[in-house]
């Protein structure tokens, strides 16, 4: 992957994936994703055949039911996905690395024995229950807690807007909670375990979303949840450090994803300008479409250097904050742009759900606030800079 950086050219078992999953987009993905958006349907069918593909058990060991590879791998197969639908990425970038990174990560051993065959497989989601109606970037306004009462947790509160929280596979939320208070009267927020099936756990309706019309999206409640002590993931305290760290290398599957959709408009609007005349001759042989477009490719490769780069970082051990959350910002924003750009070549056929450009235009607005807003990127960004 390093190499490609500088020579241009995948390495080979790279390439066949992208090139598999690419096919698998065109052939599966792409001609229902009209309909799942209008109908607002999770694609069911889909999501198993890239279960049948082996895509949610890319980043994991064979061990656990994974495919042996890497985390670049999750995003090459993200970045093919999100050029014809963006809901069939997001669901497998939240399944693999919000859903069963954390037990990856930081599971001990029987946690990981019984969830992980069941995640990577496919058959079974996990969903990552961070955010609340007063807590998103702000960790400090968690108020779902877990007190202990004997043996277990009892856990109280709310989640909102988690993804693949609601699904028929659905069998687990990883939920932060407080657990106590520490020294200096700051909340100690842990992580833990829960399954869908444990009673007081809800899945409230879904949203009615403007975009991602079939990705599942849920608010959640928990009332008395009771589960065994046994299911604190990770160390009691840590949860929020650890989610960190999620987050982190989520910014590089989000770009990854953003980058697809960037690419997808581009190449909607090259077929489109080829096809469509004006004035006697192809919208493409004039400058106004051709730069545009010039300006759309540009951006898409700038965004997919960058994600490269955080992902050979990640990949090699070495600090990549910095470029994830660049990689993240440089990726969303040139999806959205391109989106915005792409409508407009199309004219009034931009306008119309039926083409994919519309479609990019509503759900890439969500890739500039999910896993980290813009503003937070830029935060976080500076603040690796020194300031």
């Amino acid at each position: 992957m390093t190499d490609y950086l500088s020579t241009g050219a995948l390495p080979d078992e790279y390439a066949q994936l992208a090139k598999t999953v690419r096919d698998f987009t065109r052939s599966v993905v792409a001609p229902v994703a009209a309909e799942h958006d209008a109908n607002h349907t999770f694609p069911y069918e889909v999501i198993a055949g890239m279960a049948e593909l082996g895509l949610f058990g890319l980043p994991f060991p064979e061990q656990y039911g994974g495919q042996g590879g890497d985390y670049f791998a999750l995003c090459l197969a993200l970045e093919e996905l999100a050029k014809a639908d963006q809901s069939v990425a997001i669901t497998l970038e939240a399944g693999v690395s919000l859903g069963a990174m954390p037990v990856y990560r930081f599971g001990n051993e029987e946690q990981k024995q019984e969830w992980l065959p069941q995640l990577t497989s496919g058959k079974a989601l996990a969903a990552f229950g961070l955010t609340e109606p007063g807590a998103g970037s702000d960790a400090g306004g968690t108020r779902t807690t877990a007190l202990e009462d004997g043996a277990d947790w009892v856990i109280n509160g709310s989640k909102q807007f988690i993804t693949n929280s609601g699904t028929d596979i659905t069998k687990l939320v990883t939920v932060t909670a407080v657990t106590g208070v520490k020294d200096g009267g700051k909340k100690e927020i842990s992580t833990i375990l829960v399954p869908t099936s444990t009673p007081g756990f809800t899945a409230e309706p879904a949203y009615d979303k403007v975009g991602w019309h079939a990705s599942d999206t849920h608010p959640l409640s928990f009332d008395d949840v009771r589960v065994p002590q046994e299911n604190l993931l990770g160390e009691r305290g840590r949860g929020y450090a650890n989610f960190l760290r999620i987050l982190d290398e989520g910014r590089i599957a989000i770009a990854a994803l953003s980058v697809g959709a960037a690419q997808g408009c581009v190449d909607e609007s090259v077929r489109y300008a080829k096809e469509r005349e004006a004035f006697g001759r192809p919208i493409g042989a004039n400058q106004a479409i051709a730069f545009k477009i010039a300006r759309m490719e540009a951006r898409a490769h700038t965004a997919r250097t960058a994600y490269y780069d955080a992902a050979a970082l990640m990949l090699s051990g070495k600090p990549f904050k910095k470029q994830a959350s660049i990689a993240k910002l440089a990726a969303s924003e040139a999806a959205m742009d391109n989106a915005r750009d792409a409508t407009q070549i199309f004219g009034g056929y931009g306008f119309m759900n039926e083409y994919a450009v519309a479609r990019h235009y509503r759900d890439s607005k969500i890739l500039e606030i999910g896993e980290g807003t813009t503003e937070v990127q830029l935060m976080l960004i500076a603040r690796e800079a020194g300031l």
